[in-house]
């Protein structure tokens, strides 16, 4: 098996840690070539690449093979029985070297820019606190993970965490943006809290910034594609996103926040969550997006309110009303069929 020869690194290859990139895949053969090609066009030569495929049913296995068989660098796990989505990265992670200083991961339907991993690694390289570096990322046509003033190259991961959860700060991106050390992965059984899905990586950034420190670099470094899954969510009217978005403050909420912080910011979030539930009343949504979201409130410890919810919604009605959306008879309408809907819940 040929390797691909080097690109001229400034260090030489014996004082460059090892990097373990790995993709985990399901039906992944639309963009997989293209995702291999960017690892492949790096800068930065010391990695290993582990392509994990979660029983592809298309021709994923094979374009991994292919691509297998042209660089000894890369390898193929192929696994046995299917995992969901977040047991699989878990899965994935746990084939990473034992040698391996720092983990990047790459979804099959994202790619990394050239000098990625080089410009990642300058700056945990150089600040051995630092536990995840992130970098500005191209998701679809918009630049993301704005919201540190430059040069905040490293930042204590206590301020990073707090100022996310305060004030909406959103710089780690998906687990296509970060790169991570591999001693935090190794220590942990699962990387990844299955708790959470579309918050998985924001919810891993919580955990190990806990006692580690948050590198980013100044450019954009990754490409990610809007995920299927969050587009279904989105068209089923459920936004599983701000259910989870919850569950994050009330998981990491107390580790960051002092007590007066933290019921302050829960109190804001509840009052979001109300008008979002309110505009739901209003657009009268069905039995599956009640159902999933009084489960899911029960779940936290936050019960459905059906007083806040009707007042909630008649602020809103009456914000419509005002605004010249709604007629008189329309809004009065509404307000019927609610009541016959909480009759019939």
């Amino acid at each position: 098996m040929a390797r691909t020869a080097p690109k001229g690194n400034v260090m030489n290859l014996q004082t460059q840690p090892l990097v373990s990139v790995v993709t985990p895949v399901y039906n992944g053969e639309k963009y997989l070539s293209e995702c291999i090609k960017s690892v492949l066009a790096q800068t930065y030569d010391n990695w290993e690449y582990t392509i994990v495929n979660n029983c592809s049913t298309d021709q994923t296995l094979e374009i991994a093979q292919r691509y297998a068989q042209q660089d000894e660098r890369i390898r193929v796990h192929n696994n046995t029985q299917f995992l969901t989505a977040v047991q699989n990265f878990n899965h994935a992670l746990h084939q990473i070297s034992p040698e391996s200083k720092y983990c990047k991961v790459v979804h099959a339907d994202d790619w990394l820019f050239p000098d990625c991993t080089t410009q990642m690694l300058q700056v945990a390289q150089a600040n051995p606190s630092v536990g995840v570096v992130s970098s500005y990322a191209l998701e679809g046509v918009r630049v993301k993970h704005s919201g540190l003033p430059y040069p905040s190259t490293v930042v204590p991961g206590q301020d990073i965490c707090r100022q996310s959860l305060l004030h909406s700060t959103y710089v780690f991106g998906s687990p296509s943006s970060l790169l991570i050390r591999s001693d935090l992965i190794k220590d942990r059984k699962a990387f990844y809290d299955a708790s959470f899905h579309q918050t998985v990586d924001q919810a891993a950034c919580y955990d190990v910034l806990q006692n580690t420190d948050f590198g980013f670099v100044h450019q954009v470094l990754t490409f990610s594609r809007v995920h299927d899954e969050t587009l279904t969510s989105a068209a089923e009217g459920l936004n599983k996103l701000i259910l989870e978005k919850l569950l994050l403050l009330k998981k990491y909420g107390p580790v960051y926040l002092s007590r007066q912080e933290y019921e302050q910011r829960l109190t804001q979030k509840m009052e979001s969550y109300y008008v979002f539930l309110a505009r739901c009343v209003i657009r009268r949504r069905g039995r599956k997006f009640w159902d999933y979201h009084r489960a899911g409130l029960e779940t936290l410890g936050l019960p459905l309110s059906r007083v806040k919810l009707t007042k909630a919604s008649i602020r809103e009605l009456y914000m419509m009303f005002m605004g010249g959306v709604m007629h008189p008879r329309d809004t009065l309408q509404l307000m019927i069929h609610r009541v016959k809907d909480r009759k019939n819940a």
